[in-house]
């Protein structure tokens, strides 16, 4: 891949978030060119270090109900050396979607023969396997909570548990399964470039276009998105005590994380997860470093965000899931010990503004799951590979990759 180097970067703390770098050539070569001969503002990563990357790297794919042939084209763009899981929450009735979808990978799989985890965010096994190990953030009554960031945790536990270095999420809503294999790609390229073993590389998607019977509009920002990037930034810039736009990603749904940093950082609920992901890091390393990770405070976190050359065609979504999906992410930021009184007034007039929450209304805190670091990953391990028949669809030496 051929990248410009950041513009930009702003530091915030131990924090380091680039500018938006921009995409020239998806596919560079097959080599690499050594940094001696880059040019001063393009970086060249061929496919060897890409495909060294996405060897230690597991991609998620979250999926609640969503058509079976997209799931399919999804995981199709996937790198074939990169482990799949798909952490599901579909519906078991009226029909069993869950069943549907094993039997669509096992009938995909017979062609392309590769590790791929189906597993069930809501089974009552996995359930127990957290009970078993006291990670009792992630249950609600006797069931894993039915939540977007809950299905994250679970992806990331499975990769930890895989031995995965990197891992990716991406949605299964996408129609386009060249764009799945180019968000891969660019996963690659920002680890490649991060000179810290703590790194996380976010999407910016080129265009979000909505499609309607006789035309399509490219946007530029996805309605939550925009929200979001605007909070965060200000959130910033009240801190810092400068205006910045720094943060294009505020919302991106996809995005990858090196282990290291992921298994040292706080989640959150449902789809505030998004956001939460880029605002746990700010909370941690920013100005008030709090991670006791005497590793992690020296050599700092990088963020990159990468646009794409793809657009993101994807499923449209109703305007009252959009409001969710908006109250949710910015009550994360609201909730957050770094956000200031001026700032959080600012955030309820404009919901009240937009008819989401009426005045003198609350905004209610997703709940926070504490860093999956001292989890006790081998008992909870032994425990899935014990119940692997009910657990997961393909369980084969699960592990062993």
């Amino acid at each position: 891949m051929k990248i410009e180097s950041p513009r930009y970067t702003l530091m915030f703390g131990a924090v380091q978030i680039h500018e938006v770098q921009r995409v020239y050539e998806i596919d560079s070569g097959s080599k690499s060119i050594t940094p001696d001969k880059n040019t001063e503002t393009v970086y060249n990563i061929g496919n060897d270090i890409m495909n060294n990357i996405e060897r230690r790297m597991a991609i998620v794919v979250l999926t609640k109900n969503e058509s079976l042939k997209l799931l399919e084209g999804v995981i199709s763009g996937i790198p074939h050396d990169c482990l799949i899981i798909i952490v599901s929450n579909s519906g078991r009735k009226p029909f069993d979607q869950y069943k549907n979808e094993k039997e669509t990978i096992n009938q995909f799989n017979k062609f392309v023969n590769r590790k791929i985890i189906l597993i069930h965010q809501r089974d009552p096994g996995l359930y127990s396997a957290f009970n078993e190990v006291g990670y009792t953030d992630i249950l609600q009554g006797k069931k894993v909570r039915s939540g977007k960031g809950e299905g994250v945790l679970v992806g990331l536990i499975l990769a930890k548990i895989a031995k995965k270095d990197y891992v990716g999420f991406v949605d299964a809503d996408n129609y386009v399964p060249g764009a799945v294999n180019e968000y891969v790609k660019n996963f690659d390229t920002g680890f490649s470039l991060a000179s810290s073993p703590y790194s996380m590389v976010r999407i910016s998607w080129l265009y979000k276009p909505t499609v309607t019977e006789t035309s399509f509009y490219f946007s530029k920002w996805g309605r939550v998105n925009e929200y979001a990037n605007k909070y965060l930034n200000r959130l910033i810039s009240l801190r810092t005590g400068f205006g910045t736009e720094i943060i294009k990603t505020g919302n991106s749904s996809e995005y990858a994380i090196s282990m290291s940093l992921a298994e040292s950082l706080q989640f959150s609920s449902g789809s505030s997860v998004e956001p939460y992901s880029f605002l746990s890091v700010l909370e941690e390393m920013g100005e008030s470093i709090s991670i006791g990770n005497k590793d992690l405070k020296d050599n700092g976190v990088q963020i990159f965000q990468i646009e794409t050359r793809n657009p993101y065609f994807r499923v449209y979504k109703k305007d009252e899931h959009l409001g969710n999906m908006l109250l949710s992410s910015i009550g994360s930021i609201y909730h957050s010990h770094i956000c200031s009184d001026n700032l959080k007034k600012s955030m309820l007039n404009e919901l009240i503004e937009l008819g989401l929450i009426m005045k003198n209304t609350k905004l209610p805190k997703p709940p926070i799951m504490r860093p999956i670091k001292n989890l006790d990953f081998k008992k909870f391990q032994e425990y899935l590979e014990s119940h692997a028949d009910s657990l997961f669809s393909t369980h084969e030496s699960m592990f062993q990759v």
